[in-house]
C-alpha cells in the first residue's frame, strides 16, 4: 500500500507539531507494509526523491506565502505525478492551497484528510475561504480528528460528523534519543534541580506572555526551549521585568530537547488559544513521565491532561492561575510525581505510535476495499 502525505511543512527543514505528527504516521505504518511519500514545499527546493525515517519526501519550491499559507506552482504537476504512484492521498488540514489543488485536479483516488486545527488566526479572510473548505471536505472520503474534545468543540467539523472519527496523535518513545546523563546534570546545575519547562515554537498562541507575568509573580526557575517568530519580544520582555528566574533558549537538538525534558520537574503549556489543537510537546512530557500544567480550551490539550490526575488545567489567558499551579506542584512534590506517574500510564494506555498506526491502516484499508 502507497500513501502520499501532503502537507505545506516537513521535517527536517521545518519542526512543528503537525510535521512531527506526518513523521510519525510515516514511520509507524511502516510495520504494516505502508510505504509513504511526504511532498511538502521548501525554500531550498530540490525535487529528487530523499529517504528519510524510512519514507520518502519530496520538496517543491515555495514560491510565496500568504495569510501563513504557502504557495507553489511546481507542487501542482509533482501532486499530479505522484497521485499516480500512489494508492491513497492523505491531506493534513488547515492549508487552503491544498483545498485548491484538489478541487482542481480532483484525483480518483481515496482520500482523507486529518483535521489538525480550526482556523482561527485568520478569521478575517475565513468568510473568503469557507466555500473552498467546506467544498474540499465535502469532497475528502474520510476526516479524522486528533481528539474527541476537539471534535466535539470545532464548528467545522459539525458539519461532517458522519465522515469524521478520532485517531488521537501518537509517539514512539524508540525514535527519541536517549538522554545524555552529562547534559541532564549540566541542566541542573544551569537551572536548578526543580524547574519548569516550555517546549515549543514560540508563537502567538503559546500563552508565553501569561506565563511571563507569572513568573513575576512566582521565583520558580522556568526554562522557555524551541525559539520561534516572537523569540525577540520575550527576550525584550524578560529582560524589561528583571525575570532572572526565566531562561529562554532557542532551537535545540533533539538530544538536548530530551535531556531538557528529562531533567525538568514539571511540564507547563499556556497555549490559549484553540490554534493549539492538540499539543505535541505535552504529551512528550507526558511520555516521560513528568507532571503537567495546560489550560483548558477546548481542545486535545485536555485530552492528555486530565486535570488532578496527570497535572493540573487552569483557565487560559490568566497568569495568577498559573502560578498558582507552579506552587502547588513546588510545595507537593509527591503528588506531583504521582501525577507524572499516572501521565506516563495515559500515554501507555492512549497516545502510543503503534496505537495510531493500526488506526490509520484500518482506515485506510477500509477506504481502498470500497
Amino acid at each position: 500500500m502507497r500513501v502520499l502525505h501532503f502537507y505545506k511543512n516537513a521535517l527536517p527543514e521545518s519542526v512543528g507539531g503537525i510535521e512531527q505528527v506526518i513523521d510519525q504516521i510515516a514511520r509507524s505504518t511502516r510495520s504494516f507494509g505502508v510505504k509513504s511519500t511526504v511532498l511538502t514545499l521548501s525554500n531550498l527546493p530540490n525535487t529528487d526523491k530523499i529517504t528519510i525515517n524510512g519514507y520518502e519526501l519530496i520538496r517543491a519550491k515555495r514560491d510565496f506565502e500568504f495569510a501563513s499559507t504557502g504557495f507553489s506552482w511546481q507542487s501542482i504537476a509533482l501532486f499530479r505525478n505522484q497521485i499516480n504512484e500512489v494508492d491513497l492521498i492523505h491531506y493534513h488540514f488547515p492549508w487552503p492551497f491544498a483545498d485548491l489543488i484538489h478541487t482542481i485536479i480532483f484525483p480518483k483516488k481515496p482520500t482523507i484528510v486529518t483535521y489538525h486545527s480550526d482556523i482561527i488566526r485568520q478569521k478575517a479572510l475565513l468568510p473568503i475561504y469557507r466555500p473552498l473548505m467546506y467544498h474540499f471536505l465535502k469532497s475528502v472520503d474520510y476526516i479524522v480528528a486528533t481528539s474527541p474534545n476537539y471534535l466535539k468543540t470545532s464548528p467545522t467539523l459539525q458539519n461532517f460528523l458522519e465522515k469524521t472519527s478520532v485517531i488521537p496523535i501518537g509517539l514512539d518513545s524508540e525514535t527519541y534519543p536517549n538522554p545524555d546523563p552529562s547534559l541532564v546534570r549540566s541542566f541542573k546545575e544551569q537551572f536548578g534541580d526543580r524547574f519548569f519547562l516550555f517546549l515549543g515554537a514560540f508563537r502567538y498562541y503559546k500563552g508565553l506572555n501569561y506565563l511571563l507575568e507569572a513568573a513575576k509573580i512566582s521565583t520558580f526557575p522556568i526554562v522557555i526551549a524551541g525559539g520561534g517568530p516572537i523569540e525577540n519580544e520575550l527576550k525584550r520582555k524578560a529582560k524589561k521585568f528583571r525575570l532572572n528566574n526565566i531562561f529562554i533558549i532557542d532551537q535545540i537538538s533533539e538530544k538536548a530537547k530530551n535531556s531538557l525534558i528529562e531533567s525538568c520537574f514539571a511540564i507547563v503549556f499556556p497555549s490559549h488559544l484553540r490554534s493549539e489543537a492538540f499539543g505535541v510537546s505535552l504529551l512528550e512530557g507526558a511520555m516521560f513521565g513528568k507532571p503537567l500544567i495546560s489550560c483548558e480550551i477546548g481542545t486535545g490539550t485536555t485530552y492528555i491532561n486530565i486535570d488532578c490526575l496527570t497535572g493540573l488545567v487552569v483557565p487560559p489567558s490568566d497568569s495568577a492561575a498559573l502560578s498558582n499551579a507552579m506552587k502547588w506542584l513546588w510545595y507537593h512534590p509527591e503528588q506531583a510525581a504521582e501525577m507524572g506517574r499516572q501521565a506516563h500510564a495515559r500515554y501507555r494506555q492512549l497516545f502510543t505510535a503503534k496505537q495510531m498506526a493500526q488506526s490509520y491502516f484500518d482506515l485506510y484499508q477500509k477506504l481502498l476495499n470500497r
